[in-house]
């Protein structure tokens, strides 16, 4: 019965973890200090920590008995991609053992336990940032006007281990050791960051130009491109954080600047982005779109912008920034509850568990596979 129901359990259902973990770090990033909100972060992040191991249990079991559908999500240009949120479910939980987990489980264990799943997190986000990309060229025969935000996932996870790297620093050896770490995880943010820049003009492309508009259930989608926005802004101010006193003095002066210089276009660049789309999901629900996984992008990119924020603020002082701050993590937390719940009275009816429905006739190959594999 357990084999059966999880035949269709995706990589997708990472981001499950993902939201979660991010509603716990961005509450814990606020440059507010709001009553009871840590303790209630902290409790958020156990959560995320007990959906990882669920998953992962769920994932090996998958894996083990049902290789044939495992090996079709590999080939399933629509559902390869989805690999990335494993590594990033890894590095959020991690991240959050730090940042909030240390509360309950103690420093030392929670060190132990963000070194471990960075590591992890780490090998398969550098993994999966080669080997989808691989497959899109040899096996999957995708084209441009195919591409969805669903594409950033691979080349995305290496930034939110470069994000994530920093918080280990000063748990190293002083000296080399934490230099390496630190430009370890500069290197990250430019694989990352070079790969989004390849990949984000086709999905811009595909938006405002493409033959045929995105379908209704991959609108949502759109927010993926928040990620590698607001991560890549957390990811350079948590190296001027950690910069003084690991790499030389104007080095580390250099990182602070950069920071700003970087942070404040590229925040900008999501607001431009949350807006539209955000005009995007509120037309398509309009147009009778309803509750997919593909809901889940609502959260975790949205979280990295609130760290993003608040990383903004810190470095520059402006009142504005933590305001922003503020203003989108109520929105993540809306967003989170509302997926949530959806997400629970799914797995209770069986829906979201369930193989893929038959799509319409009228729609293409390509469209047909994206849409099933969003759907589960």
């Amino acid at each position: 019965m357990v084999t059966a129901a999880v035949r269709h359990l995706g990589p997708n259902w990472y981001a499950t973890v993902m939201g979660t973990a991010a509603v716990a770090t961005a509450g814990a990033a606020l440059p507010a200090r709001v009553p009871g909100l840590r303790p209630v972060c902290t409790a958020v992040w156990a959560l995320s920590l007990a959906l990882l191991a669920a998953l992962l249990a769920a994932r090996a079991v998958h894996w083990r008995h049902h290789r044939d559908q495992a090996r079709a999500h590999l080939l399933d240009p629509a559902t390869a991609p989805f690999y990335g949120c494993l590594a990033m479910a890894l590095l959020a939980v991690g991240g959050g053992a730090l940042t909030v987990g240390a509360d309950v489980i103690g420093a030392e264990a929670a060190v132990a336990l963000d070194a471990v799943l960075f590591t992890a997190g780490t090998v398969v986000a550098l993994t999966a940032a080669v080997a989808v990309p691989y497959l899109m060229a040899v096996r999957h025969r995708v084209v441009a006007s195919e591409a969805t935000p669903v594409w950033l996932l691979p080349v995305v996870a290496p930034m939110v281990a470069a994000a994530s790297g920093p918080l280990l620093v000063p748990h190293l050896p002083a000296g080399q050791p934490r230099q390496a770490l630190l430009l370890a995880c500069f290197a990250l943010f430019g694989l990352s960051l070079l790969g989004t820049l390849v990949m984000l003009p086709m999905v811009f492309g595909r938006l405002v130009a493409g033959e045929e508009p995105l379908p209704l259930v991959l609108t949502p989608t759109l927010f993926l491109v928040l990620g590698p926005l607001g991560q890549s802004t957390t990811a350079v101010g948590q190296f001027a954080q950690v910069a003084p006193g690991v790499v030389a003095g104007p080095e580390s002066r250099g990182f602070t600047v950069f920071a700003v210089l970087y942070g404040a276009p590229v925040m900008g660049f999501a607001l431009l982005w949350l807006c539209l789309a955000t005009a995007q999901v509120v037309r398509a629900r309009r147009q009778g779109m309803g509750f997919a996984m593909t809901w889940w992008a609502f959260t975790f990119p949205v979280g990295t912008c609130v760290t993003g924020a608040a990383t903004l603020a810190r470095h520059t002082g402006l009142t504005a920034y933590a305001v922003l701050a503020c203003v989108l993590y109520v929105g993540l937390v809306a967003a989170w509850s509302v997926a949530a719940v959806h997400t629970v009275r799914g797995l209770l009816s069986g829906a979201l568990l369930a193989g893929p429905r038959p799509a319409p006739a009228a729609l293409r190959r390509a469209t047909v596979r994206t849409r099933s594999a969003a759907v589960r």
